[in-house]
This record gives structure tokens, sequence and C-alpha cells, in this order.
């Protein structure tokens, strides 16, 4: 039975002192999790939901979330991080996403730079992280991580259009991962993971996974297009493009809206 449960999900989780709000159908995770955190609810503390009715990604994009195939929960976490370390987060988290999904299908997860998770050349997960400053604004008070994945068959679920570039693990894998395990996983790898963003050893990981080094691409800035050759992740998980005139470029995740492989 792959019902989203917590009773379900605690067997699987290393901390087992946190919450879960488990919810049939929500319009958005991000945004009971933020309500909650600023009422104080704890570092750890999670919301899950078996369907969104709004569910959003970077920029206001929508994110389709149907019932009983994917999950869709968003993390409170309150690590103590300098403010400029924040735009590393949704990298981390798309390590410990993959990581996680990887244990249970047993396939190769790549990663779209910034925060797209990516099986068989088809997205499978997207990540949106969402930051409330301190009163000092020299660290974040709360992150939410946002995570929606892709898990049992969608082929019956998503327009042709969607269809063509998101997928599932099992339409890729044949493999019917148990959800709540998959949740408890996700936790598990976010506790080993956010904390230590700082000294960003998620950062071997993650050029490890990160597909579009070497590929010529084009990248949106605001209005502006840019082509050039993606030459890796630097040491602030920016994507280093180099153009035609052997300019190096470092675009950060809030900077570009659109990379694609040409």
């Amino acid at each position: 039975m792959n019902t989203i449960a917590a009773e379900r999900i605690f067997p699987y989780l290393e901390r087992k002192e946190r919450e879960l709000f488990i919810y049939d159908c929500v319009e958005s995770t991000n945004d009971i999790a933020k309500k909650l955190a600023s009422q104080g609810a704890a570092d750890g503390t999670a919301v899950i939901a078996d369907m969104q009715t709004k569910g959003r990604g970077r920029l206001g994009r929508s994110f389709v979330s149907p019932s009983g195939t994917g999950i869709y929960m968003s993390v409170i976490m309150r690590p103590e991080l300098d403010i400029e370390l924040a735009p590393m987060i949704t990298a981390a988290a798309a390590c410990a996403a993959a990581e996680a999904a990887e244990r249970l299908c047993g396939a190769d997860i790549s990663i779209k730079w910034v925060n797209d998770l990516w099986l068989n050349g088809r997205k499978i997960c997207g990540i949106l992280t969402e930051a409330s400053l301190g009163r000092e604004m020299k660290m974040p008070e709360y992150i939410v991580i946002g995570i929606g994945m892709n898990v049992l068959s969608v082929k019956e679920q998503f327009a042709p259009e969607l269809g063509s570039i998101a997928t599932s693990i099992e339409d890729e894998t044949d493999v019917k991962v148990s959800r709540n395990r998959l949740c408890a996983g996700i936790l598990n790898q976010l506790d080993r993971y956010i904390p230590y963003v700082g000294d960003r050893r998620f950062l071997e990981d993650y050029r490890r996974r990160e597909l579009l080094t070497g590929h010529d691409i084009t990248a949106n800035i605001g209005n502006e297009q840019i082509i050039g050759k993606a030459a890796g992740i630097d040491d602030n998980a920016n994507l280093m493009i180099e153009l035609p005139d052997g300019e190096l470029r470092h675009l950060g995740s809030g900077e570009a809206n659109l990379c694609r492989i040409i």
C-alpha cells in the first residue's frame, strides 16, 4: 500500500524528533510550511501532500501535482548559515533528493542546474527553496525546501506536451518505489547535506551529477539570451559559461531563468 501516512514514514527516519503534517490535498505545501515556520515550527518539520492544486516551481511556474503518483513535501530547516551561503541550499537539496531516490530505484539520477532532477533525459523532480531573513539580515531565520517528485507512473496523468519532458521513477525504471520510504529517505539526506552547506562538501556530488557541463547551451538572463559552453559549477554552485569570445561568466540561480542544451 502506497498511501502516504506518518506511521509509514517514521520507521525509516533516522531522526525521529520531528513533526510531520500529512494532507490529502493542499494548494501548496510551501505555503503551509512557511506559515508554520513563521509560527515557530522546529527544524526538520515537514509538510507532505498527496496532491497540490497550486504547486509551483521557480519564477512562479506551475508544477503539476496529481494525486496518487508523487510526493510533494516542504521541509522547514533552520541552519546556522551566513546569508551569502543561502543560494547554495537548493543545490545541496538536489543532491539530497537525488541520493534518496537513487538508493530506492537503483538508477542514476542527474541534476540539471540548478534545481531539477532528471532520469533518462527527462525531468522527475523540481525543487523550490524559499527563505526568511533574520532581523540582523546576517543569516536566514528559516528556510523552506519544497520538493516535488514524480514517483509512480504518470503516463495517464500528464498532457502530451508535458509528458515529452517529464516522467516518473516507475515509468523509467519499472520500480514501484514506496512513497513513504522515499519521504523518509529525503528527510534523512537533507539532515546530512543542509547543515554542512558552508563547507561545500556537497559540491563534489553535485558536479558529478550535473548534466549541462560540457554542452553548448542557451541561457536566459532577464530579457537577454546568451549562448556558450557550460564549463562547470563553481565553488558557490553557480553555473560557469564560456562565451564565444572566451569570457567566463558565472550565473547565479537567481539570475538565470532558463538554460537549454543546444
